[in-house]
């Protein structure tokens, strides 16, 4: 039996997730990544059973990296604009940082393997996120308002930005570059339309 190579499976992830972010899901193929790795396919399955086990060991990988970036130095109990603005400074990083990763875990989650890499993955984040909602609406910092919606408030703007920048351009087509300046005006104006009217003169 052959020997797992270290450097040729991260090689092989790397490869995996360009081609993944370049092609769409169902332009992916173990022929391609094999090809793109200067390997054989029958090397690619001493790493992985098939094509969908290298695709859910990608999309959990990433997945778990993203939530617990998310999550480095936010607690729960902190207060509404202290936590959202955590959570914004580590999504921009990852985001920055890892621009393939998170394109390619979008397209993962997307995919008929999305629920289930979701659900082995976030029981962590989502609890700790829940419990921050729900501290929020109760201290009064926070209006009251389905998840859904706020969710949609809280972070919506923040990835249109980042979606400018790894386009290189807004819709106008005007050239945009993210930067912190962009990132905390655009969070004041979210944290002004999320908090109580009435939040700091009780």
């Amino acid at each position: 039996m052959r020997t797992r190579d270290t450097d040729k499976e991260k090689l092989v992830i790397s490869e995996a997730i360009k081609l993944m972010v370049e092609d769409g899901f169902q332009g992916f193929s173990m022929n391609k990544l094999a090809k793109a790795c200067h390997i054989s396919v029958a090397t690619l399955y001493i790493y992985y059973k098939d094509k969908d086990d290298l695709i859910r060991k990608i999309g959990k990988d990433i997945g778990y990296e993203f939530f617990s970036n998310t999550l480095k130095d936010f607690s729960p109990t902190m207060s509404f604009r202290d936590g959202l603005r955590k959570q914004w400074e580590n999504r921009a990083a990852f985001a920055l940082e890892y621009t393939n990763e998170v394109i390619c875990f979008e397209i993962i989650r997307h995919s008929p393997h999305g629920e289930e890499i979701l659900q082995t993955i976030v029981i962590d984040f989502k609890e700790k996120m829940s419990q921050f909602f729900t501290n929020a609406i109760n201290n009064n910092e926070l209006i009251e308002l389905p998840i859904e919606v706020f969710w949609s408030i809280a972070y919506g703007p923040l990835y249109t930005l980042l979606r400018f920048h790894s386009e290189g351009k807004s819709m106008a087509g005007k050239p945009f570059v993210f930067s912190d300046e962009i990132m905390y005006a655009a969070f004041e104006l979210v944290l002004k339309a999320l908090t109580p009217v009435n939040h700091g003169n009780e």
